[in-house]
């Protein structure tokens, strides 16, 4: 009888042994955050739509479009120059980001040109004639774990693990959050999030001035960080429409404790900068360790 144990024992340590690896990475630990849970708006209905739809290939410095098929296009063969694989993700959200009333779709799609890096992209589609067609994409990062994608509100939120400045490229190990917009035909990032050792988010919230607002000469600038910055010191960048930056300063924040929650204000000078021009100020948080962002919200306002 004992040999008899023995052997069930040594027969379901080699069936283990012998079991394949799963290829899906271990998912990080959820967790509890002060950022406020979004509501996924995966819905397969759409991700059928434009899992036959074309994309624009975002790793090419040439402007290419392929054909995907079943969410999928592969040419040549791993190894080769030409070897491009692209693959549609399971997430795809829904929703209307232009106030056109007409519902435009997030996916995130993936993109390996034979080596080890899986760049992946959140890509945009738009109806055009009730077919879903290429609008835009942003790169998310190469080989990120995903989590979650949804459209609320015009804004397109994306929660990631991306690299941080010290990861290996195998193991992404920086959990950030975000938000998109579509400005000027483009996806614009207008805030981001990371997180500290022990879960709380970097986030920074500008209450005043509001979204449109016009302004001139000087503008006051109001808000609140959830995680005080090192030292107390936050970085504005102001910015054109293109994206250009037309100048940078530093600012102050007041908090109770180091690490803490606290507040900002401050007036910061426009310069001169054209009347009419529609202009980006962005509230930072740089880490004085890489210069690395941990933290920004952003606004946009219209010279007079």
């Amino acid at each position: 009888m004992v040999r008899r144990t023995s052997l069930i024992l040594l027969l379901a340590i080699v069936l283990i042994g012998c079991r394949p690896a799963s290829a899906t990475p271990t998912a990080t630990p959820v967790i509890e955050t002060i950022v406020p849970a979004e509501t996924p708006t995966v819905i397969s209905e759409q991700a059928a739509i434009i899992r036959d739809a074309q994309y624009q290939l975002g790793t090419t410095d040439a402007l290419r479009i392929v054909q995907l098929k079943d969410g999928k296009f592969e040419q040549g063969v791993s190894g080769d120059t030409d070897y491009i694989s692209v693959q549609m993700t399971d997430f795809v959200a829904s929703g209307d980001l232009d106030a056109d009333g007409k519902e435009e779709i997030a996916a995130l799609v993936s993109e390996n040109s034979g080596g080890s890096g899986v760049f992946v992209f959140l890509a945009i589609y738009k109806a055009v004639n009730g077919t879903p067609s290429f609008f835009t994409s942003a790169i998310v990062d190469d080989r990120p774990q995903l989590n979650s994608l949804s459209i609320r509100n015009r804004e397109i939120f994306l929660d990631t693990v991306i690299h941080g400045t010290d990861d290996p490229m195998c193991c992404p190990a920086l959990r950030t959050v975000r938000h998109y917009r579509i400005v000027n035909n483009q996806l614009d990032m207008n805030d981001y999030a990371t997180f500290t050792p022990d879960g709380k988010a970097r986030t920074i919230t500008i209450d005043f001035p509001a979204h449109g607002m016009e302004v001139s000469g000087s503008i006051q600038v109001k808000g609140s960080v959830a995680v005080a910055p090192f030292e107390n010191n936050l970085t504005y960048s102001i910015k054109d429409g293109a994206g250009v930056e037309l100048s940078r300063g530093a600012m102050t924040i007041t908090a109770a404790d180091p690490g803490g929650p606290g507040t900002f204000e401050e007036v910061i000078q426009l310069g001169d900068i054209l009347s009419s021009t529609v202009i980006t100020i962005e509230i930072q948080d740089i880490s004085a360790a890489d210069g690395s962002l941990l933290g920004m919200d952003s606004v946009q306002l219209v010279v007079k």
